[in-house]
């Protein structure tokens, strides 16, 4: 009785969080173009690629949240094990992406009004 709730349950909140990751995916994708379509224009910089780097982060989190939810309804090793393969590189590309918006704010705080210190 409690396996099958669970079950009900997360067939609901599995695809809820995915959707939720597709969804910070489309509005920071969209977001970021309009920012950089509008700099192009204006002539005035804005910082694009951060604010990309950061939702798409955020969408990461969502997936993997989803993935670590599917890790309840595994029945065999093989399903547990692409399970993993795919919460490992999610993770990784997390990781990533973290590492490359450290570095942008890293080199955005070197550099004052174009003078480099």
């Amino acid at each position: 009785m409690l396996e099958q709730l669970v079950e009900l349950v997360l067939e609901v909140l599995i695809p809820l969080c995915e959707m939720m990751g597709i969804l910070v995916i489309a509005v920071s994708t969209l977001t970021a173009f309009w920012k950089y379509f509008r700099g192009l224009f204006t002539r005035s910089p804005g910082d694009v690629k951060s604010q990309l780097a950061s939702g798409l982060a955020l969408s990461l989190e969502f997936k993997m949240a989803a993935e670590i939810l599917k890790t309840v309804l595994v029945r065999d090793m093989t399903e547990l094990m692409v399970l993993g393969a795919v919460i490992i590189l999610r993770a990784l590309l997390s990781f990533l992406i973290h590492f490359e918006m450290k570095q942008h704010d890293t080199s955005n705080h070197e550099t004052i009004g174009g003078i480099v210190k």
